[in-house]
Order: structure tokens, then C-alpha cells, then sequence
């Protein structure tokens, strides 16, 4: 692919993996899921996305900021809570080639370690900063660390198709018939 084709995927699958998020927080907000002390915001799930395409971190740190802006969050919960988010996906990128629960770690404890100071300090939520780390990192948990690694194991068998190829050895696969295999058929999406 050449290197305008390149530019196109990336923000291509930014603006998605952006869309992605907003629509599930703005659905579990409904719920009232998305931000407070007990949350479990499913959207944190695509997390784990940077391990398939670097165009993830932009597009969940986006995500993210446009979903506070929407459900009507704080100022300073919309910089910080993006922030832990941004923090959380590229360490996700930065693990891509360790296990996925290895790899989904960075966003719990980024969410976990900040989200509390942001409920205490902007929100003034009753409750100590601990007590708020057990119910955001018990959510993270969750969100990043079981429905994250599911996502991950759904994605992996169509990883190339939905991301893009990896490499040279695999767009030359792609191009011959001959050497593809039935695990690649049209099936799988």
C-alpha cells in the first residue's frame, strides 16, 4: 500500500474506533455507567484495540474526549479522564506483542490510578480516594480486562481484514489464491 493509501486506513480506523466509543458510553450513560464512582464504561473495552492498529490511540483518546464532552462531564474530567485513556492506549500499544491480558493492564491502572483523584477533587463525591480506586479499577476490570480480551479473541481471526495487512508476506498471500487457506474465507466476518 503506498503511503498515501496508509494515511487514508489510519484515519480511517481513528474516526471509527472515535465513533465506536462515543456510541458505547453514550449507551451505557443511559444507564448512568459511564462515569461516577461505580462504573463500568464497556466502551473502555476497545482498549485493547492498539494492539492491532497505532491509529487506535488517537481514536480512543478522541473517543473518550468527545463522549465527557457529550455526557456532560467536568472540564476537568473531560482533560483528565481523556488523559487516563490517552495514558492506558499507548500503553496497550507499547505491550501489542506481550499476551492480551498483559496488554490490557496500562488502561486499568491508568483509569485507576486517575479516575479517583478527578471523582474526590472535581466531583467532590463523598467516600476516601482507595474506596475509589477499589470501584473504577473493579470497573476497569471489567471493562478493559474481561470484555477487552474477549474483543481481542473475537478480532483475532480477522485481525488482517479488519486493520489491514501487516506485511509484505501477507499482501503478497492476500493477492494469490492459491495460497490462502480456508480460515480466510468470507465467512469469518
Amino acid at each position: 500500500m503506498d503511503r498515501s493509501g496508509k494515511g487514508v486506513l489510519f484515519l480511517t480506523q481513528a474516526a471509527m474506533i472515535t465513533a465506536i466509543y462515543v456510541v458505547l458510553t453514550v449507551f451505557i450513560s443511559a444507564f448512568n455507567l459511564a462515569s461516577g464512582v461505580i462504573q463500568v464504561r464497556i466502551s473502555e473495552a476497545l482498549t485493547i484495540l492498539p494492539v492491532f492498529t497505532n491509529a487506535a490511540v488517537p481514536g480512543l483518546f478522541a473517543g473518550c474526549l468527545i463522549s465527557n464532552l457529550i455526557t456532560g462531564c467536568a472540564p476537568f474530567d473531560v482533560v483528565f479522564g481523556s488523559i487516563a485513556t490517552l495514558i492506558g492506549a499507548v500503553g496497550t500499544y507499547a505491550l501489542r506483542k506481550r499476551s492480551p491480558v498483559i496488554a490490557a493492564i496500562p488502561p486499568i491502572l491508568s483509569n485507576t490510578l486517575i479516575i479517583p483523584f478527578v471523582l474526590k477533587f472535581v466531583y467532590d463525591f463523598p467516600g476516601s480516594i482507595p474506596f475509589f480506586m477499589l470501584t473504577v479499577g473493579a470497573g476497569e476490570i471489567i471493562s478493559c480486562g474481561v470484555l477487552g480480551v474477549a474483543l481481542y479473541s473475537a478480532l483475532t481471526p480477522v485481525k488482517n481484514r479488519l486493520f489491514g495487512n501487516t506485511s509484505l508476506a501477507d499482501s503478497a498471500a492476500s493477492e494469490d489464491p492459491a495460497s490462502r487457506d480456508d480460515s480466510t474465507s468470507s465467512d469469518d466476518v
